[in-house]
């Protein structure tokens, strides 16, 4: 008011025919100042008419140069609307009926940025020029003017739409599964000696075993790692800034939910068929719990893959792509990239909760330990990128039931292991199927050390009372050394099952020694120490010395003097008879010599010591106890059956022969001995 008061004072002020031109103009720029509709703006102009006679000019040139204005205003939208309507693709209808600037083409284009970059350049600067109109026209009492403005617009709209489409499906890479897996570092777990072992369904230890038999490499491969440099084009970059042209002209024109609604729509379909190529298909949780374990291992495979590259390169390029093509608008990219991602996310997620839920057995277990490992690895990225609660939850929730689910898969394998009862010994006392299964399913476990001590740390501990030796023992290492204890008192139980004693403590020391070198060439002797790993051996050697005594204690027993004492009592009759019956004596020792040996031989070559350093050393062992004893009683003996007859029948070995004999034993081949064979 206080303006307008100043104003009109130097309006009064005014003189002569200069000082009209300047009253006149000071009163068009108050008028057009307050920036007020027509109607005021005339009553206003009345009210200064009553000041001055000067001012009764004033409405007519106002309203002269509103026309001149509105002429302005005209010509640019309908400039804007002929190139509008010039790539209208033939609606016709959508024509404002009133342009009549005749200068579009009668036979329309469907825009195309990429084939006429020039045109489309026009077109982008008439929509420009439509929405800067609208601007203009808000605070304008011209509805009709702005009715054919926003028809325009609408029209262009959907011009930009259709071609905003059309570039995101043509620009779309297809995803090259090859390449990304061959950038990927390899890493694979097997175990070096190539150990066999078979399904044994009944030990509970591969639930989906067959029954048959049949043998097969436990080999398992741990899925490859990421580079952080890993990068792939998921659109041609040439089409960005074209994309991002468009999505800014949307977003300012107010169609900013359809553009977004547009980009998630084609890249949503784009991220599922890169889900395809991956190997992750769309599956009801019904539908993988009826996989069987083949099928199902190589779709855990490739799951775990999956979402190590969907999330660290996929999902990261398209959040890059996101942010760079909907820069204009902070809500857009996030609600962009939640509405796009998402589907894909919850696929894999679905996936890996039907892993979650399924039934647990113990093969299973390695897998779903990698599917967890993949997850929590890419979940901290996941939720940097993704700002939808309801995502991040499931993928939480997914996560904290596989560690659940790899919790009590493990729990299983330890019942499994306790509750083996199995009546079927080996046939030669060699290693048993159980312990090899069990100790390189150990094997695997370590390397898992750091998931599951986190995953067990809570958990109980059955089977094994905590001391002062456990107790700075991790979660892991206790529940191993558990395991392992129990397979000693399973071991005992099964060595029971041998009625020969001597195969009773060859099938205990060829186990604890498979035992204690799975322990001291892997990660599990870190976890067990080198404390267990020489009780254990403390343990093989009484078993060596308990297979000696039980074994061939007998046979050394035919070789002692104790029972050849006699004495003479002066008559030579006498003496007569005591050296025949002293010979008769020493044959039937020859004799029963020959026979525990060749016995011995018989069954102790069928017998089967696997390790190489341990048969030689049992061999040995048996050298130094057996063959000087031998020796001895051979030396003594030899001369008072040599040249009487059938000498050979008795006098059968000589000591080296016997050594010869040895290299025999434990080979799992059954000999017998029917012709001696003389060690020249």
């Amino acid at each position: 008011m206080a303006a307008t008061t100043t104003t009109a004072a130097s309006i009064n002020a005014g003189g002569g025919g200069g000082g009209e031109d300047r009253v006149l103009a000071t009163a068009q720029q108050i008028v057009k100042s307050l920036n007020t509709p027509k109607e005021v703006r005339e009553d206003m102009l009345l009210i200064f008419s009553s000041f001055d006679n000067r001012l009764s000019n004033i409405k007519t040139a106002m309203t002269n140069q509103e026309e001149d204005q509105n002429d302005a205003l005209v010509a640019r939208l309908e400039a804007a609307e002929s190139v509008i309507h010039r790539w209208d693709g033939g609606n016709d209808s959508s024509r404002h009926s009133s342009s009549s600037s005749g200068n579009y083409r009668s036979s329309s284009f469907s825009l195309s940025f990429d084939e006429s970059p020039e045109e489309a350049t026009e077109f982008l600067s008439a929509v420009d020029e439509i929405i800067s109109l609208l601007e203009d026209l808000s605070s304008e009492n011209k509805p009709d003017m702005v009715d054919r403005a926003d028809s325009a617009l609408q029209m262009a709209m959907s011009q930009l739409e259709d071609e905003f489409r059309r570039i995101l499906i043509r620009n779309t890479v297809p995803l090259d599964a090859e390449r990304l897996y061959g950038s990927m570092r390899r890493v694979s777990l097997s175990f070096a000696d190539g150990d066999v072992v078979e399904d044994f369904e009944n030990f509970g230890l591969v639930a989906d075993g067959d029954g048959s038999g049949s043998r097969r490499r436990l080999f398992h491969e741990r899925g490859g790692s990421i580079g952080c440099d890993l990068w792939v084009d998921l659109i041609n970059p040439t089409a960005v800034e074209d994309l991002k042209e468009i999505a800014e002209r949307m977003i300012r024109a107010g169609y900013e939910k359809e553009c977004v609604q547009v980009y998630s729509t084609v890249r949503r379909d784009a991220l599922d068929e890169c889900l395809m190529i991956l190997g992750v298909e769309k599956l009801s949780i019904e539908e993988v719990q009826k996989i069987d374990w083949k099928s199902m291992d190589e779709k855990m495979k490739k799951w775990i893959q999956a979402v190590k590259i969907t999330v660290r390169v996929l999902l990261v390029g398209e959040k890059k792509i996101c942010d760079e093509i909907f820069s204009s608008s902070e809500s857009s990219k996030e609600v962009c990239f939640n509405e796009t991602t998402k589907s894909c996310v919850m696929q894999m997620l679905n996936f890996g909760e039907a892993v979650a839920i399924g039934r647990r057995s113990s093969e299973k277990l390695f897998r779903i330990l990698d599917m967890y490992d993949a997850l929590a690895n890419v979940l901290q990225t996941l939720e940097v990128m993704v700002t939808d609660c309801f995502v991040c939850n499931e993928t939480k929730g997914v996560l904290e039931a596989l560690g659940d689910a790899a919790r009590g898969t493990f729990v299983e394998f330890e019942n499994n292991v306790r509750n083996e009862t199995s009546k079927r010994p080996t046939t030669n006392g060699e290693v048993h199927p159980m312990i090899r299964y069990v100790m390189n399913y150990m094997k695997l476990i370590v390397d898992y050390a750091a998931t599951l001590n986190s995953l067990l740390e809570n958990d109980e501990l059955n089977g094994l009372s905590g001391d002062d030796s456990t107790e700075e023992m991790s979660p892991l290492a206790k529940r191993i050394l558990g395991l392992i204890t129990s397979l000693e008192s399973n071991l005992e139980e099964k060595s029971k099952l041998y009625e020969d004693g001597g195969l009773q403590h060859v099938f205990m020391m060829n186990n604890i020694y498979y035992i204690v070198q799975k322990v001291k060439d892997s990660e599990l002797g870190k976890l067990l120490g080198d404390d267990w790993v020489r009780k254990r051996r403390g343990q093989i050697r009484q078993y060596a010395t308990g297979y000696l005594r039980a074994s061939w204690s007998r046979v050394l027993s035919a070789l002692r003097d104790e029972s050849m004492g006699g004495s003479s009592s002066g008559s030579p009759s006498y003496g007569q008879r005591s050296n025949n019956s002293s010979k008769m004596a020493l044959k039937e020792r020859f004799r029963g010599f020959n026979a525990s040996f060749e016995e011995l031989y018989r069954l102790q070559t069928a017998w089967k010591v696997p390790d190489p350093q341990l048969r030689e050393e049992l061999r040995i062992s048996i050298s130094e106890k057996v063959i000087p004893a031998y020796r001895a009683f051979f030396g003594r003996n030899r001369s008072q059956l040599e040249g009487g007859r059938h000498a050979g029948k008795y006098i059968k070995y000589t000591p080296d022969d016997l050594e010869s004999y040895l290299p025999d034993l434990f080979e799992g081949t059954q000999l017998v001995i029917h012709h001696p064979r003389r060690k020249s």
